[in-house]
C-alpha cells in the first residue's frame, strides 16, 4: 500500500491571523499538482485555573505538520507551542516544523552577569525535547542562537521585505542607521545592497544604558547633515532607543528620520513615544500581531507571511532554500 505524504498547516490562538496570511499565500501559489492547503482545526481547551490543553480536529498521523507561532510575551504562547508539538508527536506527525515568526527570550543568548539563566538556549532545548524536528524563525536577536539547536533553523531575514520599501521612497540623500554598535553588521548589509544604485553611507548610533530599556546617551557617528536616515533593526521593545536616536539624529541635522525593524514588539507605552517622536515613520513586520495600529498612525506593518510560506512550501517539497535568503 502506497503512503500519501500530507502537509498541514495549523496555528497557535497567539498567531492565527498570520497563519492565515501564509495559507492564503499557498492557496494562491499552488499549481494543479499541489495539494489544497487549507489552516487545520486545533482546539485549546482551558481548565479554570489557568491550564489549557490542545488538541486536533483533524488526523496528523504520518503528515508533516506546520505549526505557526510566535512565542511574545506571555509565557503561554511558548507553552502552547510546546504542548501542540507534543499532541502532534504523540498522534503519529512523520515530522514538526515549529514556525517561530517571533522567536521569544532571544535576547538572553548569553551570561552577561553572574547567576542569570540563558533563556534562548533553554527554549532551544524545550523545543527539542517536545519533539520539534525543525524551526522556522525571523531575524533572531543573535545569530549564534542557531547553534543552540540540534535540529535544523531556517533564519529567515526580514531585509527583503525593507529594501523594496526603501527603495520605492525614493529618498535624495539615503542613510543607513545602526541605532548602536550590535547593529553595525546589519546597517552595512543593507547599505551594501543599497549602495548597488546610488551612495549609501552607514551611520552608527552609540548608546549608553543607565540600566535595562534605559538609554542614558546616545552619540552619531558619521555624517548625518542633510541625509534622509534609515534605522534598521532587529525589534523595537519600549522605543526608547529608537525615539532617542531619532532626536539626536534631528538635531544633527538629518532631513528626515525613519525606521525599519523586523519585530515590533512595542511595550511600554512604546506606541504613544513612537507616535511623539522625531521619527517620520516607522516600520516593522507582522511577527507579532499589532490589531491596534491604525492608517492614521506612523506605524506601518509588512506582512512577511509570503516569505515565511515559500520557506515552507520549500522544505515540505525538498527543494533547495538557498535563494531565500538573497535580497532581491
Amino acid at each position: 500500500m502506497q503512503h500519501e505524504h500530507r502537509m498541514l498547516v495549523f496555528s497557535c490562538k497567539a498567531s492565527e491571523a498570520f497563519a492565515q496570511r501564509v495559507v492564503d499565500y499557498l492557496q494562491a501559489t499552488e499549481g494543479p499538482e499541489d495539494e489544497h492547503i487549507v489552516l487545520g482545526q486545533l482546539d485549546i481547551d482551558k481548565f479554570s485555573d489557568g491550564e489549557f490543553q490542545p488538541s486536533y480536529r483533524d488526523s496528523v498521523r504520518g503528515a508533516t505538520v506546520f505549526l505557526i507561532q510566535s512565542t511574545f510575551p506571555p509565557s503561554d504562547n511558548l507553552m502552547e507551542l510546546l504542548l501542540c508539538i507534543d499532541a502532534a508527536k504523540r498522534a503519529s506527525a512523520d515530522k514538526v516544523i515549529a514556525v517561530m515568526p517571533y522567536f521569544g527570550w532571544a535576547r538572553q543568548d548569553r551570561k552577561d552577569r553572574p547567576r542569570v539563566s540563558i533563556g534562548a538556549k533553554l527554549v532551544a532545548n524545550l523545543l527539542r525535547a517536545a519533539g520539534c524536528d525543525r524551526v522556522m524563525t525571523c531575524d533572531l536577536h543573535a545569530d549564534q542562537i542557531q547553534g543552540f539547536f540540534d535540529i535544523p533553523v531556517d533564519h529567515i531575514y526580514a531585509s527583503g521585505v525593507f529594501v523594496k520599501e526603501i527603495t520605492d521612497m525614493k529618498l535624495r540623500n539615503l542613510a543607513i542607521a545602526a541605532p548602536d554598535m550590535g547593529g553595525a553588521k546589519r546597517a552595512n548589509s543593507y547599505s551594501k545592497y543599497l549602495s548597488k544604485r546610488r551612495d549609501c553611507p552607514v551611520i552608527i548610533c552609540h548608546k549608553t544604558r543607565e540600566r535595562a530599556n534605559v538609554v542614558s546617551e546616545i552619540k552619531a557617528i558619521g555624517d548625518v547633515e542633510g541625509k534622509d536616515v534609515v534605522i534598521v533593526d532587529d525589534m523595537i521593545d519600549t522605543a526608547g532607543t529608537l525615539c532617542k536616536a531619532a532626536e539626536v539624529l534631528k538635531k544633527l541635522g538629518a532631513n528626515s528620520v525613519r525606521a525599519c525593524a523586523s519585530h515590533g514588539v512595542l511595550s511600554g507605552g512604546a506606541v504613544e513615544r513612537i507616535e511623539a517622536s522625531a521619527l517620520d515613520e516607522v516600520l516593522i513586520t507582522d511577527t507579532i500581531p499589532h490589531p491596534e495600529i491604525t492608517g492614521e498612525s506612523k506605524i506601518r506593518v509588512l506582512s512577511i507571511a509570503p516569505v515565511f510560506a515559500e520557506m515552507m512550501r520549500r522544505v515540505y517539497m525538498y527543494e533547495p532554500i538557498s535563494t531565500q535568503f538573497e535580497i532581491k
